[in-house]
């Protein structure tokens, strides 16, 4: 029997935070741009690399019902994910705005900001969601071994580029292999 939707689902299918999770060519990027950081005495926090499809698809159909107001009842299914998006009260009948709070526990739980994709550099193994602080005046190296002092957010995401880790700037967290 299927689980009904809702904050439980957050645990399930977890989101891997480790860089050996990434594609390989990629992991090899944010591996050097991360050791650049920490070389000069940047923090670097990794919350989010590898997305398992089930997440990201418990992740996209929780936001749709619950930002969207999409009807439950036309999800579909995805194997190996048994979950019941359509909320019943105790007569049986449809109660979509059950499933609309189910859908806004899980968003809440996921700490979803922007309406999540099917499929994203995350769940390719192509992105990194990392908070990078303590950085601002401090010299660090690019990828081809010149130091250069970062003081802006602009300058990081210029420092990111020079290893091929590009930075989302609409989605603090989010680099990627090509800024999306």
């Amino acid at each position: 029997m299927a689980d009904s939707s809702g904050s439980a689902w957050v645990a399930r299918f977890p989101t891997s935070t480790s860089t050996s999770d990434l594609i390989a060519s990629f992991r090899t990027k944010v591996d050097s741009f991360i050791a650049a950081l920490e070389a000069g005495g940047a923090s670097v926090s990794i919350s989010a690399t590898l997305r398992p499809p089930e997440r990201a698809y418990l992740m996209h159909h929780a936001w749709r019902i619950a930002r969207e107001n999409a009807d439950a009842a036309t999800v579909p299914a995805m194997a190996g994910v048994d979950i019941e998006w359509v909320h019943r009260g105790a007569t049986g009948a449809v109660n979509a705005g059950a499933a609309r709070v189910a859908a806004n526990q899980m968003v809440a739980g996921y700490g979803i900001v922007y309406a999540p994709a099917l499929t994203s550099r995350h769940s390719e193994g192509r992105a990194i969601d990392m908070t990078i602080t303590n950085y601002s005046g401090k010299a660090f190296k690019d990828a081809t071994g010149t130091s250069t002092t970062v003081t802006t957010a602009a300058q990081l995401h210029a420092l990111g580029a020079t290893y091929g880790v590009y930075k989302l700037t609409s989605d603090p967290p989010h680099w990627s292999d090509d800024g999306h």
